[in-house]
């Protein structure tokens, strides 16, 4: 589907005409600049190929450094694929702002969580500990318990919910609404929080 590359900015609190108090995240949605065009006879598909942010020209591999001199395009940062375009449309070089997006549309955030490091099972998967400190065990409060039987099946179940890294994955969150567009600042407040940090890269995508 169509969408856009941004980055958060930020959460705040914004009052709805009615005087209620919507909580958002502030997304700085574009301008993104068309860097390649994916058309059905020769990639099999259709989709435009969105660059987003600026980046020096001793960052970028020699591919990708040949390939911004030969369109004559400003080195871009992230590059990101979105179907649903009509590439007809659209040339390599065409920039593309916050202005595809309409106040009180529903769309889909996809951007990487922020990362919590190792923890434990409590943190990492809700266990309730054991709880009791009776008979010594003064440590045991936060472990995980039994992860397997000795006899049978005399190994650990693959999937066994235990302790390690936490967080920094992909995740999208559909269904959240666009409560407001400040196109000058290319600005998109967006109902509700988002993954990532603050200054995390997020997909805008139309549902």
């Amino acid at each position: 589907m169509p969408g856009l590359i941004g980055k958060k900015i930020g959460m705040t609190s914004i009052f709805a005409s009615n005087g209620d108090v919507i909580p958002v995240t502030i997304v700085q949605a574009g301008p993104c600049v068309v860097t390649g065009i994916r058309t059905t006879e020769k990639n099999g598909y259709e989709a435009l190929q969105l660059g987003y942010g600026s980046i020096k020209d001793k960052h970028l591999n020699k591919p990708l450094k040949g390939y911004f001199e030969k369109n004559e395009i400003e080195p871009k940062k992230i590059l990101k694929e979105f179907r649903g375009f009509d590439v007809n449309g659209f040339k390599i070089g065409d920039v593309i702002d916050c202005s595809i997006f309409n106040e009180g549309e529903l769309i889909k955030v996809r951007a990487k969580s922020k990362g919590k490091g190792f923890q434990g099972v409590v943190k990492r998967h809700g266990f309730g500990g054991i709880g009791m400190t009776t008979h010594g065990q003064s440590d045991r409060v936060r472990a995980p318990g039994s992860i397997g039987g000795s006899s049978f099946p005399s190994r650990v179940f693959k999937g066994q919910r235990m302790a390690g890294r936490m967080g920094f994955v992909n995740v999208t969150i559909r269904n959240l609404k666009i409560v407001r567009i400040e196109k000058e600042k290319n600005l998109i407040f967006i109902k509700g929080a988002i993954p990532g940090a603050n200054n995390t890269i997020v997909e805008l995508v139309k549902n």
